[in-house]
């Protein structure tokens, strides 16, 4: 499979991850829970979630399309990016939907450290191709830290 075709599936599925998300939210964006507590003062505008999340898995895809062809152990990649893709899958419906703050933070942290690990593990395979990873995991600790705060102060 050339790298084209690896890059368009590893986007279909991590869209597809983005999408169902989205579907288990519901309306907990717009939910009078989300307008009521209190968020960190460094939370970002609405907008800029799409904007992340769309950077994040453009990128995450073209650094898992590079990264596939070199991994010696598939299962262990396939396990643990199945398990990156049911973790943001399901913290959106535990969030949003059931409003369980605390089960929502054990699960992004468990996920940020779980990209972190790719990133660290994979890093002496791809090298600078690394950094295409890196927003992902920016990212994820930024969530956890408005997870965090929202679990602390509400």
């Amino acid at each position: 499979m050339n790298i084209t075709l690896r890059i368009v599936v590893f986007l279909l599925i991590n869209f597809g991850a983005l999408g169902l998300g989205n579907f288990f939210t519901g309306n907990g964006v717009a939910s009078e829970w989300l307008s009521n507590i209190n968020k960190a003062p460094w939370t970002p505008p609405g907008w800029v979630f799409g904007f992340a999340w769309t950077s994040i898995m453009i990128c995450f895809s073209i650094y898992l399309a590079l990264l596939w062809p070199k991994i010696e152990n598939k299962n262990l990649f396939i396990g643990l990016f199945s398990l990156q893709f049911i973790l943001n899958v399901l913290w959106n419906p535990v969030f949003f939907h059931f409003n369980n703050v605390a089960l929502g933070m054990a699960i992004i942290v468990s996920l940020t450290i779980l990209v972190w690990w790719f990133f660290i593990h994979y890093f002496p395979t791809l090298k600078r191709a690394s950094l295409l990873i890196l927003p992902y995991a920016i990212w994820m600790v930024i969530a956890s830290s408005l997870n965090g705060y929202i679990l602390l102060y509400n």
